[in-house]
């Protein structure tokens, strides 16, 4: 585990208003009590390869690190400073317990991860608004609905059917979106308007999704498919031998 505690993303990626840390560390000490040896501050593929822990005589792996990175929401303007992912806030409000944040936070998204963000920046101090940007209604976020409803307790500020086009003097400029015909999956279409919004953003944070570690797979020699997601055999064995994913 690259961290330095045990836990990661039960730690690190799930705010402590949702899971105490001491639910995680009960687990981990049950764990640790069956006789698992835990090593932490190893990163696999950068401090220790797979081929490096065979020679140390390990059998079988078993590879379960997620999808660790963060994906930026694709608009002009992202680079700045004020600018990070999800993942990345959340890992620094878990492992610091608070972030460094003031005036309003603008977050990207609608699904549960976005829902997370949202509301544990409206923890943080300093921070005055935190809205919510969503193409759609709320009818149609990804988001399981008691998650929704969580954050709208806790003080998120909805804007719906907004679409970001780019991040500019301290805003967020957004062209606003309609509904449109139902699609085959049942979820309404949306279609552009020739109207913008600009909302206050001093701080945003791109909640659209995870990125799979293609990047560590392909260095330990594990093929992947057209989307970067490792291949794996009925077993969920991977093109290595005795390395399951």
């Amino acid at each position: 585990e690259k961290n330095e505690r045990a836990g990661g993303m039960l730690e690190y990626g799930i705010p402590s208003f949702k899971l105490e840390k001491s639910v995680v560390q009960a687990e981990i000490d049950i764990i640790k009590e069956m006789g698992v040896e835990i090593k932490t501050g190893v990163e696999v593929g950068k401090d220790v390869t797979i081929d490096e822990l065979r020679k140390q005589g390990y059998k079988a792996f078993y590879v379960a690190i997620g999808c660790q990175g963060g994906r930026k929401a694709g608009i002009p303007g992202e680079d700045a400073a004020n600018v990070m992912t999800a993942v990345e806030f959340l890992r620094e409000v878990n492992a610091k317990e608070s972030f460094p944040i003031e005036g309003d936070v603008v977050v990207i998204g609608g699904g549960n991860t976005a829902m997370d963000t949202a509301r544990a920046a409206k923890r943080c101090d300093g921070v005055e608004h935190v809205y919510l940007v969503y193409r759609r209604t709320k009818r149609y976020m990804p988001a399981d609905e008691h998650e929704l409803v969580l954050a709208v307790e806790d003080g998120v500020e909805f804007r719906e059917l907004l679409a970001p086009e780019k991040l500019e003097n301290g805003q967020l400029i957004c062209r606003v979106m309609k509904l449109g015909e139902l699609d085959a999956s049942g979820r309404a279409g949306i279609v552009e308007t020739d109207e913008t919004v600009a909302v206050p953003a001093d701080r945003v944070i791109a909640a659209v999704g995870e990125k799979v570690p293609t990047d560590f797979y392909e260095a330990n020699g594990l093929q992947v498919d057209d989307r970067g997601r490792v291949k794996v055999s009925p077993t969920l064995e991977s093109s290595v031998e005795n390395v399951y994913v």
